[in-house]
């Protein structure tokens, strides 16, 4: 073999193990026009005072609503702002100790929340790539007093900033929230929270029958969206494992799918085995105390890996129209070793 012909067939070779390793959901969305709009009502909620707040309470109403009134009435509790006792309650939470401390704390992360906000703009751009009839919605963040994390709407996503103030935080301690709750009260768990959150609400279960192996696989589709949205995202992030529960999964999973399949538990609607496998927890205790909780849920996304790498005609939308999961789990051909 010449030279010239020599380098030839390694720059093809090269080529072809390239292109086998190539991620197929890097796309390039440089023409992807879109600006992702962030609301900080966490930062305009704490410029009402007492001498202003008639003023400026209508303003907020005005730039957030409907979820402000959603805000108001579900998050804080504290009714609607038209109702008599309303300014009196917001002034008490705007003026507790422990909500001020929380939103220095806040402050301290989120003041400035560029970094996130382009986070979560690249990740839109990649979902208006895929599904461009679809919503984008606004971002807003606020400060809960600990409440739920993300809360969403038809047009906007809810971001509760004091849910992750660090694993560590001492509002946390004394709360007496479990570790593994803690863990993914970082800020890098931010995004992808807000993410999940959205896709779960565009993309509902609607499986004909309920049983483990749906509910793992139409969870193993979510996260493979986030796979999508942010194709170099840690993988330990969009689950929300330690990299040793994260390692943990890979190198168990061969015994973890035999259990399902030998215990006949792929099948069973029995909500108790749902909850044990497919809900946050310390660990998934057929497994033992070392395993991550969850489990089920990764092993629905290993399916759905395993799916779309068989399928690589399927494209992503066709994916999240298929709803039936039994069909995926099939076609998969998903058998660990």
């Amino acid at each position: 073999m010449t030279h010239t012909k020599k380098y030839i067939y390694l720059f093809f070779l090269l080529l072809a193990l390239s292109a086998c390793h190539r991620n197929p959901l890097n796309i390039n969305i440089s023409k992807v026009n879109l600006t992702l709009k962030i609301g900080r009502l966490d930062q305009d909620l704490f410029t009402v005072t007492p001498e202003n707040i008639n003023r400026v309470v209508p303003e907020l109403q005005k730039k957030y609503d409907p979820f402000f009134s959603l805000y108001n009435k579900e998050i804080l509790a504290i009714g609607d702002s038209h109702d008599p006792l309303y300014a009196g309650y917001l002034l008490t939470f705007l003026s507790d100790s422990t909500i001020s401390k929380a939103r220095m704390r806040s402050d301290s992360l989120f003041l400035n929340f560029r970094p996130y906000a382009e986070q979560l703009e690249l990740a839109f751009k990649h979902y208006h790539y895929y599904f461009p009839e679809l919503p984008v919605p606004s971002v807003y963040t606020y400060l809960s007093g600990f409440n739920q994390s993300i809360v969403t709407m038809p047009d906007v996503i809810g971001i509760s900033l004091d849910n992750y103030l660090g694993s560590n935080c001492r509002f946390y301690r004394q709360l007496g929230l479990p570790v593994y709750k803690k863990q993914n009260m970082v800020p890098q768990k931010l995004v992808y929270d807000a993410l999940y959150g959205w896709v779960s609400q565009q993309f509902e279960y609607k499986g004909n029958t309920e049983n483990l192996v749906s509910e793992m696989i139409y969870q193993g589709k979510l996260l493979y969206l986030l796979d999508a949205l942010v194709p170099n995202g840690p993988d330990s992030l969009k689950i929300g494992y330690k990299k040793e529960q994260f390692d943990w999964c890979k190198s168990h999973e061969p015994e973890m799918w035999s259990y399902l399949v030998e215990k006949k538990m792929l099948f069973s609607g029995d909500r108790m085995e749902l909850v044990r496998f497919i809900n946050p927890s310390p660990f998934t205790t057929p497994f033992g105390q070392k395993s991550p909780g969850r489990t089920g849920v990764w092993i629905g996304w290993q399916i759905v890996k395993s799916y779309m790498k068989k399928n690589p005609e399927r494209a992503l939308k066709d994916l999240m129209k298929e709803n039936d999961y039994h069909k995926i789990l099939n076609e998969s051909g998903y058998s660990p070793d």
